[in-house]
């Protein structure tokens, strides 16, 4: 039997960590080539170190978004994030392009032709999660650890928290008890400030967010509530640390509490299905939880490079399931077409929505009236409760 009583801790970091600054520009290219084309094709890598930025990749999409046009959204997403910085400037950062056009060995065995479908865009496995812990099915420990990371940046964002700086951590330890959770046993934050406060103001700072944010009586003790433990978090961001594209992928999921395929999602169009299969499972496994069918889901497809329909489809609900999983498995496939394409269609991944993911995990978000976030939807509920 799985153990029942135990410490669980997942981690989030900030938008303007190193590695998220570097997920949101790539996201932001993937958006200008969608906004443009919705079928263009996109992976796009981005490094970020003190003043430079670095972005490359295969596109392919219309001659409109040029070179010149990349360097400037790049400039702006660092610019909103909140980069004002000695070591890393917006408006001086050196920026460079070396995006170039898609292989057409890529191209041809994904491309729809004759009576071949289009296929996936690579092999690769891709795990979907649920689980009743929170509102939003999410796991706990990265659902807090996300909101109090969210908080502090929506205050610094809008002038309640100016001594703050964008780069940030969190790190939020839970105790289940009989398999839920009932309180913190630890809370870390660390992030950048102002060289004008010191680490216990950084602190009363960062307090009242962690406070909202957990349930009323789970705050861990003060001995075990760490802020800025080195002490002190000036130099941050890309100068005190290189960033790249796709290096939280934990963070961008589920912390930990459920499996992964190893693929990132920020720079990749949604003929990816290390993106669009990912956030296929996921849907899939949410609607399932919240049809009351389980308390947890754990969804895996798999996909080869050219082959539209996926390889397999694995289901495991932890013993929480009340229906046949095998059976699960058939009524999922026939809800949903789980082909690149049935994907896109089905949650409209065509749209640039993909910026706005980058930070603050992809998944236990509020799906957007413009299609994003369009895979957190719970539609298919009342139709699973009636094939079961």
């Amino acid at each position: 039997m799985a153990k029942r009583d135990f410490v669980f801790t997942s981690e989030s970091v900030a938008e303007g960590h190193p590695d998220k600054v570097c997920d949101r520009i790539s996201d932001s290219v993937v958006d200008a080539f969608l906004a443009a084309d919705p079928y263009a094709r996109v992976a796009c890598e981005t490094l970020a170190t003190t003043n430079r930025v670095v972005l490359a990749g295969e596109v392919r999409g219309p001659k409109s978004v040029t070179g010149e046009h990349l360097v400037e959204i790049a400039r702006n997403a660092i610019r909103e994030i909140g980069y004002e910085q000695e070591g890393f400037h917006w408006k001086h950062a050196a920026i460079d392009c070396y995006i170039h056009e898609q292989s057409p060995d890529i191209a041809q065995g994904v491309d729809a032709a004759g009576n071949k479908d289009e296929g996936a865009g690579d092999q690769g496995i891709m795990f979907g999660y649920a689980c009743t812990e929170t509102p939003e099915l999410m796991p706990a420990p990265i659902q807090y650890a996300h909101a109090i990371l969210r908080s502090l940046a929506e205050a610094r964002h809008a002038g309640k928290a100016p001594l703050l700086g964008p780069d940030a951590k969190s790190q939020v330890s839970l105790r289940y008890v009989d398999g839920k959770p009932v309180c913190a046993t630890s809370i870390v934050v660390s992030t950048q400030h102002s060289e004008k406060i010191d680490q216990d103001e950084v602190r009363e700072i960062v307090r009242p967010h962690v406070l909202k944010v957990l349930p009323e009586g789970w705050m861990c003790d003060e001995a075990h509530f760490y802020v800025n433990p080195t002490g002190r978090f000036v130099v941050g961001g890309p100068d005190g640390d290189a960033g790249l594209t796709g290096r939280k992928i934990i963070v961008d999921t589920y912390g930990g509490a459920a499996p992964h395929g190893g693929g990132a999602f920020s720079g990749k169009d949604p003929t990816k299905v290390d993106r669009s299969a990912a956030y296929a499972a996921r849907y899939l496994a949410k609607n399932v939880v919240a049809a009351g069918l389980a308390e947890k889901c754990t969804i895996q497809l798999s996909y080869a490079i050219g082959v539209s329909r996926p390889l397999s489809v694995y289901i495991d609900t932890a013993g929480t399931g009340k229906v046949d999983e095998e059976k699960l498995s058939r009524v999922l496939q026939e809800l949903m077409d789980l082909s690149p394409r049935g994907i896109r269609t089905h949650l409209g991944l065509n749209k640039p929505i993909y910026a706005r993911t980058s930070a603050y995990g992809h998944f236990g978000r509020e799906p957007d009236k413009d299609g994003g976030f369009s895979w957190e939807r719970t539609d298919l509920v009342e139709e699973l409760k009636r094939a079961f």
